[in-house]
């Protein structure tokens, strides 16, 4: 279902973070944002992108912004090492300063390396939680300081991985619990707040085996794609969606049921 923007704004705006690569579910979430109105802030780091299996892609983002762009909407892109402490405040510190009060906030970037119980290090432990849980708290009250008279709307990815990916689903975990929170904390100030689990979405981390058993196990016989989770987010960001808080909604096809 399209949904449209405020009425009291033509082209409200969101900051986006982990949407520096054109396969990645933060892509997906822009290019259905913009189609439906929406202008756009994308944060990202290819400092993390450098030291994954797909390696960094620095022209993604600017093809990603020109792409937007040719849709319709004004799109504004900071690199932002969400690692350091500073970071979040001045991520929505220059934001603001670029694109005005933001409506809408979507956590999508994520530190994701495995290990498990035994082989964790102190430093993965660490930089797991400052980039996923610390950073996450940090955005989201940033972004409620600065939001507009009639609020706006959160929204935050997550996982349900724990086992041999401790420190990603433990981070994960924690930021659920944050985000709830914030609907709670944050409703009257007339923001809204959810955790959207996508369940597997290949953005470049899947081998051919993987994708397959994966596959297999979807009810409906295919993988979700970011433009699933873009049309879901959309909703969530609406006027029409904002009823829906607190909750940590699973939009995976059916692959957890």
């Amino acid at each position: 279902m399209a949904s449209t923007p405020p009425d009291s704004m033509a082209r409200p705006t969101a900051l986006i973070t982990g949407a520096g690569r054109l396969a990645s579910i933060g892509a997906g979430i822009a290019r259905q944002l913009a189609a439906e109105g929406w202008d756009l802030v994308l944060a990202y780091w290819p400092g993390y992108d450098a030291r994954m299996p797909w390696g960094s892609q620095p022209d993604d983002v600017v093809r990603l912004t020109a792409e937007l762009e040719a849709i319709g909407a004004q799109v504004h892109a900071l690199a932002a090492d969400l690692e350091d402490p500073e970071a979040a405040d001045r991520l929505i510190a220059e934001a603001t300063s670029l694109a005005g009060p933001l409506q809408g906030l979507v956590l999508s970037h994520a530190e994701s390396v495995d290990s498990g119980i035994l082989d964790t290090t102190l430093e993965a432990f660490e930089r797991h939680f400052a980039v996923n849980t610390r950073a996450g708290w940090q955005l989201i009250a940033a972004f409620a300081r600065q939001a507009p008279h009639d609020g706006g709307a959160i929204v935050a990815l997550t996982s349900d991985h724990t086992a041999f990916n401790l420190p990603y689903g433990a981070s994960k975990g924690a930021l659920d619990r944050i985000v709830i929170a914030a609907a709670r904390e944050l409703g009257p100030l007339g923001i809204s707040a959810n955790v959207l689990n996508p369940g597997p979405i290949d953005t470049g981390w899947m081998s051919r085996e993987v994708r397959e058993e994966l596959t297999a196990r979807q009810p409906g016989g295919r993988l979700g794609t970011p433009a699933d989770i873009g049309a879901t987010v959309a909703f969530l960001l609406s006027p029409a969606g904002r009823w829906v808080s607190g909750q940590l909604v699973k939009a995976d096809g059916g692959f957890s049921a």
